[in-house]
């Protein structure tokens, strides 16, 4: 069997250890052949692939990113979209399609393996809100590089008495927030999935301050106040019709100094909690994901997703996995509400 591989979305650490795996297992265990598409559904839909053999996989484990590249690119948003993945396919040779990716890219997936176009998944999004499978690559890491710089960040604002504001990433989904918050003591963390007062907020910040420490706010970039609307870095939609965020940390650093009188700076993470290495849990799950992967094509089993319930590797249909977003449940905010203030 000839397949054909892809990353697709956002980039994030671990990617390459999924292509690694699904190679190796798939060439040493099964014999088949392997095309990487470039750039996520763009590839396949305009043709564009390269080699991967076991020279192209040697010495990737370790590296961020994706070898094969990365879009946002919607094939069902384009005319005949279906039908040049077909024909691309087709002339290739190739059987059958891996696809790596988040909500969007699997969505695709379900939506291709509907049409005929047989596509197994593997979840990935660093803001680990895919449904049916527990955790997703990238999270880890994702969750260290945030915990790492409330770290530093925490001493710099004892030093010059301040609050400091950290944004990170987390559109719908408050994961990386939550866990990088509780883990890097965090004063106030706010999530998407639950509106903030900034009255509130300002209170926590001055209690911090009355007891002679500077407070630390993590902020999802989803989160909104009551009765408010998402900050947006723009109103330009991508080919899934997302919005860019991003400017929550700016406003409520700003309000938090109107409101209390004391020094507020906000660090937004952006992309750095994307890039470099992944940790050794995300190697680990990923390669886990992409030798079960290969397994469930070898078996025929298309239209389903690899994914991690407790410490077992499952098959789960594309369905479940894309039908809705995990978001943080009450009780896991009220864990962190403990610690408010």
């Amino acid at each position: 069997m000839r397949i054909g591989v892809l990353t697709g979305g956002g980039d994030c650490p671990g990617l390459n250890a999924v292509i690694r795996a699904v190679v190796r297992k798939g060439v040493g265990t099964y014999g088949h052949e392997f095309v990487g598409f470039r750039d996520g559904w763009r590839g396949p839909l305009e043709s564009d692939s390269r080699p991967l053999g076991l020279a192209d996989i040697e010495g990737i484990l370790t590296r961020g990113g994706t070898i094969l590249g990365s879009s946002r690119t919607n094939p069902y948003k384009i005319d005949g979209g279906l039908e040049r993945i077909r024909e691309n396919i087709v002339a290739l040779g190739v059987d059958a399609l891996i696809a790596i990716g988040g909500e969007d890219t699997l969505g695709v997936a379900k939506r291709l393996t509907d049409d005929g176009i047989p596509v197994v998944g593997v979840p990935k999004t660093i803001d680990n809100d895919l449904g049916a499978t527990d955790y997703t690559f990238g999270f880890d890491t994702a969750v260290m590089i945030a915990t790492e710089a409330i770290d530093r960040l925490q001493t710099t604002a004892e030093s010059h008495h301040r609050a400091v504001v950290v944004e990170v990433m987390g559109r719908h989904a408050g994961w990386i927030a939550l866990h990088s918050g509780l883990a890097g003591g965090a004063n106030v963390i706010l999530v998407p999935e639950r509106p903030f007062d900034i009255g509130q907020v300002a209170e926590h910040v001055r209690h911090r301050f009355e007891q002679q420490y500077a407070p630390i706010i993590v902020v999802a970039e989803g989160a909104v106040p009551t009765d408010g609307a998402e900050v947006l870095h723009s109103g330009e939609l991508d080919a899934f019709g997302h919005v860019r965020l991003g400017g929550i940390g700016q406003w409520l650093a700003a309000e938090i100094e109107r409101r209390t009188g004391r020094e507020s700076r906000a660090v937004v993470l952006g992309h750095v909690q994307r890039g470099g290495t992944p940790t050794a849990y995300d190697r680990v799950l990923a390669t886990r994901f992409g030798l079960h992967a290969i397994d469930a094509a070898h078996d025929g089993a298309w239209g389903t997703m690899v994914a991690l319930v407790g410490t077992d590797i499952v098959r789960v249909p594309l369905e479940e996995a894309t039908r809705e977003l995990k978001t943080v449940p009450a009780d896991r905010y009220a864990e962190a509400e403990v610690f408010f203030g």
